[in-house]
């Protein structure tokens, strides 16, 4: 019986020895720039989170804090280059200061559709020229698409906006490169997280403030204190969210445990957009059933703001080498996107009388 037993033990060991070993269960502390609650833009960390804590049994263990409560959002790059935490999730247009690139893959003036966003860093080699600029400016991080919305409305004014002139002196939070357009504009921007604008529209601190789509923009209440919205979102026709993550972290996880990760962000960016193409319509019809002026920027006014941007885009190429062939990448698959979008897709006024 001994015998026997020592047998099955060793076979046994054999067995295990056999199976890939996974790596040391990962613990993961992920400050978040953008509250759970909010659709789309916030809402995938947490769904991310689960997913990885569940679908590796426990070989990852995520956990999320809200804005604030670990990190500054504005500080989450910095934080997890340094290994303060492990992984953050951001928009990383915040960084653009630090790294003047990192706004081309977060929101970009004019530029792609959401879904040939994902067509040209997916398969355009976007994924690969974010990790180089992070990488050439020394951050110790790996940066992986993880969240996507579609357009972002084109502000909330307290009086309608007719010309461009309007802009001038208007004090008005605006983000990544769309903020250096309406500083062109005579404007004075400021940046201040999503959680604080009720409060400044509120006590005259900012005249104006864009944020994002109008599944959030209700529940941050924006409708509540002005009522005008206006449309489209030019300066951000997508918005990009990432999960960064420490590089030793990084190097630590097996590649089980990478393709869980960049398989889940990938499946996050998918369910993102889904949530905001949902609930959108429905929110802006109730908008303007509550006395909220929901105007279409005139053609003209959009025409005069293109021009604008691309000198500054121009400018900011000008700068940067990186900026600079990561820009002219982009154009040109939007150009030859243009082609597919323009005869594929069916016209939006096909009802009209």
């Amino acid at each position: 019986m001994k015998t026997i037993l020592t047998g099955l033990a060793v076979a046994a060991a054999a067995v295990t020895a056999a199976i890939p070993a996974m790596a040391d269960d990962l613990k993961w502390k992920m400050p978040i720039a953008f509250a759970s609650n909010l659709p789309g833009l916030g809402s995938p960390a947490p769904w991310v989170a689960d997913t990885l804590n569940t679908a590796s049994d426990g070989s990852f263990k995520v956990k999320i804090y809200e804005p604030g409560k670990l990190v500054p959002p504005f500080d989450i790059l910095q934080s997890v280059s340094d290994g303060k935490v492990q992984a953050g999730y951001t928009w990383i247009g915040y960084d653009q200061g630090k790294v003047p690139a990192l706004p081309l893959f977060a929101a970009v003036p004019f530029g792609l559709k959401p879904w040939a966003y994902t067509g040209w860093y997916y398969y355009g080699g976007g994924h690969d020229m974010l990790q180089e600029v992070y990488d050439a400016k020394g951050f110790n991080v790996h940066a992986q698409l993880c969240g996507i919305i579609g357009p972002e409305t084109a502000g909330w004014f307290k009086e309608p906006i007719e010309n461009l002139e309007d802009y001038q002196g208007m004090k008005i939070r605006f983000a990544g490169l769309g903020g250096k357009v309406m500083e062109r504009l005579g404007a004075s921007v400021t940046m201040m997280p999503g959680g604080e604008l009720f409060q400044a529209l509120e006590k005259g601190t900012i005249d104006a403030t864009e944020f994002s789509m109008p599944a959030i923009d209700q529940i941050l209440g924006f409708n509540q204190i002005v009522k005008y919205n206006l449309f489209p979102g030019w300066h951000q026709p997508f918005t990009a969210q990432y999960m960064l993550i420490n590089k030793d972290e990084w190097a630590k996880a097996s590649d089980a445990q990478k393709m869980l990760v960049e398989a889940t962000c990938t499946a996050a960016v998918t369910r993102g957009l889904a949530e905001g193409e949902y609930k959108n319509g429905e929110v802006l019809a109730g908008f303007q059933e509550g006395g909220v002026n929901a105007d279409q920027i005139p053609v003209e006014i959009l025409r005069q703001l293109k021009t604008l941007t691309e000198e500054v885009l121009a400018e900011e190429a000008a700068n940067d080498a990186d900026f600079a062939r990561i820009y002219e990448s982009q154009q040109a698959f939007q150009k030859n996107y243009a082609i597919w979008d323009e005869r594929a897709y069916l016209p939006a006024n096909l009802d009209a009388e």
